[in-house]
């Protein structure tokens, strides 16, 4: 560690610096992060992460105890560390940080209480001491105390990294000054170049009483009043890439934080200040939300992208300066850019206000909505189909997706004529969904209870290559009168955006064209899936591989899906040799998710004729073979071993293995399988009834073929994907499975008392018949 002056370039301490700094820190980093040219601001948060220069800010609050004597050290630990791993990805990183006087004032304390018990036990000749007063210590004081042990601590975390750091004490002067202000600058340079963070805090043992600030007007005149206005000034100086600045809250508010309509602001922008009421300052620190907003619009006037977030949370400070610089959202994102449309926030609230109207429609009116929309998919094919060989090219030049993918992003005449008339057969079965009785109940005279049909409230659908599924979606949301947000992926953007617009066309015959909303902006997956204040549920729509981040990523929201789709057909030793032979499971359309991706043959059918058709058969459709263990033993030259029995091909593929009866098939596909869709082929009914009730998957059958797990093919209608949850839906997931209920009670005046021992009433409880299509 080293203690500089930025004067240190005109002193005869220039030889010690050098003597100092272990030369093994200046080697070349691990990685390396190339520097962009200065001047402008990044416009999303997707391109924080070609940072190169980095200012930490870490507020008093940050780095203080919450006695404030003293400093948070396992919260300190975790920030050097990500400093430090951001360091030796090969980036700049610079820290200015409070704590000085907090230090200082738990050693003065420590001094003072040790002298006077000295004192006191001189004086009375006793061990009994006196209770002992602090006389209320003096900021620089503290601050003098305590610079020195703040820095040690800075080197000792730091050591553990082998990164080399070093202090710098600045004032007002060191920038006004035209001649400390370029020994300042080439001091950091010079300590950037070493591969050594500087630490930087004011000169708090020597500064004046702050004052307010009421200079920070322009890009020329910004005092050094706190850290806040120390960290914007030095991020301009220095043209640093991205400003960080640490504190007790998430970030920016519309109202003071803790009131019950303050919402966290995403992203702020110049000229945004009017509609934000700060509240007071933190516990600690002379500088407060409006000091840190001015500073941080100061800081982005001169080139530096600016980012307020939470240091002090357990649940997120382990990795927070981590998570902003991977463009996570993560506090509130200062901005020179606004967005042409709404953000994700907006249209969430947008999305939820018009699908209250939705949901309030007669069931009559829903269906024309959809009626409408499947009229439209008809009438509109030819944009659609352009739209789509649009993406395709794209698709196919870039190289980007695999054959499965490609496939599945393919529309066709035919797949839209599908789609229109599933969408039909949903129309008429819609109207039989929001607001159906269940279940009717005389709790006691006069008191009647119902439980009825109702939407969830704003669903979130993110789906990847395949564009057919949001006009299938968006049928469903608006039969069962749900919001609904939509992510599409992006090879399909052009596909995508005219079948919205078809969508939000069929939608406004009824005013509620915002019920349904495609969110495009560059939000990432794992941040839609934080809001769970606005989003009742999350389907996923792709690759195992999106499913799987997708509940790891939503943690306060439900996750409807399937991570997925390995299907099994076994084929019994009773089995027809003509049903044996129908490969439509595995050849019909392997990209899908019910397509057959594992064989299981009866041990007792190898080296039999029907075995040697379907091997021949699976070869004709040009299926490659991987072979299993047991399978593999059985042969001279097998096929290529599999490397795991739980794997989805999505593609002409398929393992094959030998079970020796039904029951290890069946435990086969309990250990292998993803309870999505297993079959039995057999002739022998007790065999095929027992197949059907033991596995434990949505979807069982028996002679036929996988690919009827679809909610079309079940009749209905479409479906928003197979559910492989045990709670509230399960199987192919239609109409009912975007349906939720409330329990409605009618009384005249009806109370608890009424029911006591001393009470003048009695419950019934007596089940009332509900009439077939009765609705509340």
């Amino acid at each position: 560690m080293c203690y500089l002056h930025p004067d240190w370039k005109n002193s005869g301490l220039n030889w010690l610096f050098y003597r100092l700094t272990p030369w093994s820190h200046l080697s070349s980093r691990r990685a390396f992060v190339l520097p962009r040219p200065h001047g402008k601001s990044f416009a999303h948060r997707s391109e924080l992460k070609q940072a190169k220069r980095i200012v930490v800010k870490l507020g008093s609050a940050v780095v203080t105890r919450g006695d404030e004597c003293g400093l948070a050290l396992g919260r300190l630990a975790s920030i050097v560390e990500q400093v430090a791993m951001l360091q030796n990805q090969g980036r700049e990183m610079m820290i200015v940080t409070s704590g000085a006087v907090a230090f200082g004032k738990q050693r003065l304390r420590h001094e003072i209480l040790l002298s006077q018990s000295v004192r006191q036990a001189l004086h009375s000749g006793q061990n009994q001491l006196k209770d002992m007063t602090v006389p209320v210590l003096e900021a620089r004081a503290c601050a003098a105390a305590g610079q020195s042990g703040l820095m040690a601590l800075y080197e000792a975390m730091f050591t553990q990294y082998s990164i080399c750091t070093a202090q710098i004490l600045v004032t007002n002067l060191d920038f006004h000054d035209e001649q400390k202000r370029r020994n300042l600058n080439s001091t950091l340079h010079e300590l950037l170049r070493m591969n050594i963070v500087p630490i930087i805090n004011t000169n708090d043992a020597v500064v004046p009483p702050p004052v307010p600030n009421s200079d920070l007007q322009g890009v020329n005149v910004i005092s050094i009043k706190d850290n806040d206005s120390l960290a914007a000034r030095l991020a301009v100086e220095m043209k640093v890439d991205l400003l960080i600045a640490l504190s007790d809250v998430q970030g920016l508010y519309d109202s003071p934080p803790g009131t019950d309509d303050a919402k966290l602001i995403d992203i702020f922008y110049p000229g945004d200040q009017q509609s934000i009421t700060y509240g007071t300052k933190s516990r600690v620190g002379i500088g407060g939300m409006e000091a840190k907003v001015k500073a941080a619009l100061w800081a982005l006037q001169g080139g530096t992208s600016v980012i307020i977030a939470n240091g002090t949370d357990p649940k997120v400070t382990g990795h927070v300066i981590t998570d902003i610089v991977e463009g996570k959202k993560v506090g509130t994102f200062f901005s020179e850019v606004k967005p042409a449309g709404p953000t994700v926030e907006q249209q969430t609230e947008m999305a939820r206000h018009a699908g209250r109207t939705l949901a309030s429609l007669l069931p009559e009116q829903r269906g024309e909505i959809i009626c409408c929309l499947a009229e439209l998919l008809t009438e509109k094919k030819e944009e659609i189909l352009n739209a789509n060989r649009k993406d395709m090219e794209l698709a196919t030049t870039l190289g980007r997706l695999s054959q499965p993918l490609i496939n599945r992003l393919s529309l066709s005449t035919a797949k839209l004529n599908s789609l229109a008339i599933g969408l039909r057969q949903l129309a008429v079965s819609s109207r039989d969904s929001v607001g159906r009785v269940l279940r009717r109940t005389r709790v006691a005279n006069n008191l009647e209870l119902e439980q009825i049909t109702v939407p969830i409230g704003v669903l979130l659908v993110i789906f990847e290559s395949r564009p057919d599924c949001l006009p299938q979606v968006s049928a469903l949301a608006i039969a069962s009168g749900n919001a609904l947000l939509l992510k599409g992926g992006k090879e399909a953007s052009n596909t995508n955006k005219i079948l919205h617009q078809l969508t939000q066309e069929a939608l406004s015959i009824h005013g509620v064209a915002d019920a349904i909303q495609l969110v495009s902006t560059r939000e990432e997956v794992e941040d839609l899936c934080r809001l769970d204040k606005m989003i009742d549920l999350i389907i996923p729509r792709g690759s195992s591989q999106l499913v799987r981040e997708i509940q790891r990523a939503a943690k306060g929201i439900p996750v409807l899906g399937h991570s997925e789709g390995i299907c099994h057909v076994y084929v019994d030793s009773d089995a027809s040799i003509d049903k044996a032979l129908d490969v439509d499971s595995k050849c019909d359309y392997p990209a899908a998710c019910n397509a057959m991706e594992t064989l299981l043959i009866h041990r007792d059918l190898l080296r039999t004729p029907v075995f040697d058709q379907i091997i021949d058969l699976l070869r004709t459709e040009q299926v490659k073979i991987h072979a299993g263990p047991r399978f593999a033993s059985y042969l001279t030259f097998s096929p290529s071993e599999v490397k795991s029995l739980r794997t989805e091909y999505g593609d002409l593929e398929c393992c094959i293995e030998v079970v020796d009866s039904m029951q290890e098939a069946v435990d086969h596909i309990h250990k292998y399988g993803s309870s999505h869709t297993d079959v039995i082929v057999t002739e022998n009914e007790e065999t095929a009834e027992q197949f059907l009730q033991q596995v434990d998957s949505a979807c069982v059958f028996w002679n036929a073929s996988s690919r009827f797990a679809d909610g079309y093919r079940f009749g209905l209608g479409a479906e928003v994907g197979i559910s492989t949850a045990r709670i509230h839906a399960r199987g192919p997931v239609g109409l009912e499975g975007l349906l939720t209920t409330k329990w409605v009670l009618r009384g005249e005046g009806h109370t608890v008392a009424d029911f006591s021992e001393q009470g003048s009433m009695k419950y019934l409880h007596e089940n009332i018949p509900v009439p077939q299509g009765s609705f509340n």
